[in-house]
């Protein structure tokens, strides 16, 4: 055992040491409080023993006083028909992937409901962790959403819970399609937010109007044209967004993807006078790692999105006590309670 992960254990005891004196700690809370738990805890406070024994006893009191261990699939039955928030399944990492397609009446009319309905999908999608994976993925569409003001509220409370009950669990959360005025009310108030740096907005007309470009003219982002010679084997790339001629002593026949990138080479006279590399251009020096776009960052979750919904799949996710009685009626059942529901 390295020094590092003595400290870190040293740390872990003395969070559970403190949080032990302030309160006593039922059997659930002692299964709560692992050691994998604490160590999120502390590692969303900077280390500090003091300050994540403080918000673990706060995370505590809060899932006692909303009854996390008593929710059941029964308690939310209409929500689970009509797939208002559901796990659509897990990513490569695999990480769940949640779902929320909240509509703005919804949201109006039952606030208190949407933040259980919200609670025990998240505990769905932490219980389907397989192990050793610790983050969701979280795509609220907001599409359905009228008022920006309304569903910033909504969106900045259900972040604000996460970061406070659920540290370090947040891969990436991705807004689509939300009211035109919800991306200035969130930068704005992204310095009082603690997980604004994994949120993204995405407009999936963006993404549809790029597969369409890409369906009408398939093969236009560059061009290879190679050439060979008694004296030089080189290759000429043809792109649009740098220079439009580059010439490479790479053989052609090795490898046909060649990026425009690493294309740069010499001159003839350069080739033929030295054998020594050249200096890499002065713009190669200048250029830096872009920051990683909405529309790239969502395009590996756009199935889940698409993907439709299924309310069977989704409760064979679910693990005791979640389930409930409704997972093991046969199907049949199910959709003939549907179909009897006003």
């Amino acid at each position: 055992m390295t020094i590092a992960e003595d400290k870190d254990g040293e740390r872990i005891e003395a969070v559970l040491q403190i949080l032990r004196k302030q309160m006593s700690l039922t059997v659930k809370q002692e299964k709560f409080c692992t050691d994998a738990c604490v160590a999120r805890f502390l590692k969303c406070r900077g280390n500090s023993v003091k300050k994540a024994a403080k918000q673990l006893n706060a995370c505590l009191r809060w899932r006692d006083s909303i009854g996390v261990d008593h929710m059941t699939a029964d308690e939310f039955a209409e929500e689970l028909a009509e797939g208002v928030a559901y796990v659509a399944g897990h990513d490569d990492a695999a990480r769940p992937v949640v779902v929320f397609r909240i509509k703005h009446d919804y949201a109006k009319a039952r606030f208190q409901r949407y933040i259980r309905l919200l609670v025990f999908t998240l505990e769905v999608a932490v219980l389907s962790m397989p192990k050793f994976v610790e983050q969701f993925v979280l795509i609220f569409d907001a599409s359905f959403f009228r008022s920006a003001p309304a569903f910033f509220n909504l969106f900045a409370g259900s972040i604000k819970l996460i970061s406070d009950n659920y540290p370090a669990r947040l891969h990436r959360a991705f807004v689509l399609d939300p009211p035109s005025l919800f991306p200035y009310l969130w930068k704005g108030s992204r310095p009082f937010m603690e997980l604004w740096s994994t949120t993204f907005i995405v407009r999936t007309s963006d993404i549809q109007h790029s597969e369409e470009a890409e369906e009408n003219n398939p093969g236009t982002s560059s061009l290879l044209y190679p050439s060979s010679s008694s004296r030089f084997s080189f290759t000429v790339v043809r792109s649009d967004s740098l220079s439009p001629w580059y010439l490479s002593r790479h053989d052609p026949s090795s490898s046909s993807d060649i990026s425009p990138l690493n294309s740069r080479s010499f001159s003839f006279s350069a080739s033929s006078s030295s054998s020594k590399t050249p200096r890499p251009p002065f713009l190669l020096l200048r250029q830096r790692a872009k920051p990683l776009s909405s529309k790239a960052a969502f395009l590996p979750f756009l199935r889940f999105h698409r993907r439709p919904y299924d309310e069977l799949s989704y409760r064979s996710m679910m693990k005791p006590p979640l389930c409930g009685l409704l997972s093991v009626v046969h199907p049949a059942a199910l959709a003939h309670r549907r179909r009897l529901r006003p």
